[in-house]
């Protein structure tokens, strides 16, 4: 079998689906079309893995591949881990996978199902969908990539010029979501943060975990609007206000203009820290199925306009900001290309 063949697999785990996603030696994405099972996560972890290697023998099968072909593997999964591939609890998966060994029980499926050991690597999700980003933005250039992807929490990632995430050296790099937002410039309190921390995480005021108290604040204003009378209570409202801003409702772009500030004062931040030459912007907010050209325009450009002030000068002519393009397909693609990446070094 020539090296053209070979292929590298990556899992997405997420705590209701799996996606499998799969590239050629080369980098190329073998298909765009997705791949996703239950995770089965209720009934513990073995079954999870099984799901996992089941998942992947039935993309191969799609795409006329053998496990023959496949040269390494990639999990893509929510932190926090106790150690290189071991979770710790995590907000979102049963109490059974706390202290689970995933990369060996995983390493041991795998070559179960191959007939011979598959290279393996686990990281946090975030930064795999990172890195496919990373890839797909930047082409055949070694510049660094910062991606932020606010959805139910802010998703962040660092990508050197290897192409690899920053991790740290205790796997928590890059967790750059619960750094303290600017108050005095945002002219909020300090709401409090899901992880903890009472000093304004930035996650809070750019994600749908915020938009609670970021409504609650609006509708004092705004007794008249219309969530103002609803009967649901302040998070399903707030699970609203995206649709409403398709259709301009007025508050609810209020309130996605002050998060897209927001973000730009942490892009400012992370870049003085980093220094990339490219930021990605991910989440649903940046979802073309869910979202307007117009509305993810307005919403880059204020993050742009927000960030630039406090940029060095040189920053401020080559920083590029776009969206995410590879939407629910990343993190399972960039769990691929760092089984690539890692079979090279």
């Amino acid at each position: 079998m020539s090296e053209a063949q070979h292929v590298y697999i990556g899992t997405d785990s997420g705590a209701t689906m799996s996606k499998v996603g799969g590239v050629w030696c080369d980098g190329a994405i073998v298909s765009t079309q997705l791949l996703q099972r239950p995770t089965n996560a209720s009934q513990g972890p073995a079954a999870t893995i099984q799901g996992w290697v089941a998942a992947i023998t039935e993309y191969l099968g799609r795409h006329k591949l053998t496990w023959d072909q496949v040269q390494g593997v990639g999990l893509a999964i929510p932190g926090p881990y106790q150690r290189y591939g071991v979770l710790d609890k995590s907000p979102n998966l049963p109490q059974s996978f706390v202290g689970f060994d995933m990369h060996t029980a995983y390493s041991d499926a795998l070559a179960a199902q191959a007939g011979r050991a598959v290279p393996l690597v686990v990281g946090n999700d975030g930064n795999m969908g990172g890195v496919a980003e990373a890839q797909h933005v930047r082409g055949a250039s070694t510049a660094s990539v910062l991606m932020l992807a606010p959805g139910s929490g802010l998703g962040c990632a660092y990508i050197n010029h290897t192409g690899l995430p920053l991790e740290g050296d205790t796997l928590s790099g890059m967790e750059a979501s619960h750094m303290p937002a600017p108050l005095h410039e945002l002219n909020v309190p300090a709401y409090p943060c899901g992880c903890g921390r009472t000093w304004g995480c930035v996650e809070v005021y750019t994600t749908i975990s915020g938009l609670p108290h970021l409504l609650a604040e609006k509708l004092a204003q705004h007794p008249d609007h219309d969530l103002a009378q609803s009967p649901l209570d302040m998070p399903a409202r707030a699970l609203s206000l995206r649709g409403l801003a398709q259709q301009g409702d007025s508050l609810a772009n209020e309130i996605f203009d002050f998060q897209a500030r927001a973000l730009g004062f942490h892009v400012a931040a992370l870049a003085m820290a980093l220094d990339p030459q490219f930021v990605v912007i991910g989440g649903g907010l940046m979802d073309a199925a869910a979202t307007t050209a117009a509305f993810r325009d307005r919403y880059l450009r204020i993050v742009y306009e927000t960030a630039k002030p406090y940029l060095w000068p040189v920053q401020r002519d080559q920083l590029q900001i776009s969206s995410a393009e590879l939407g629910d397909l990343s993190q399972a693609i960039g769990a691929a290309l760092v089984a690539l990446y890692r079979s090279r070094s």
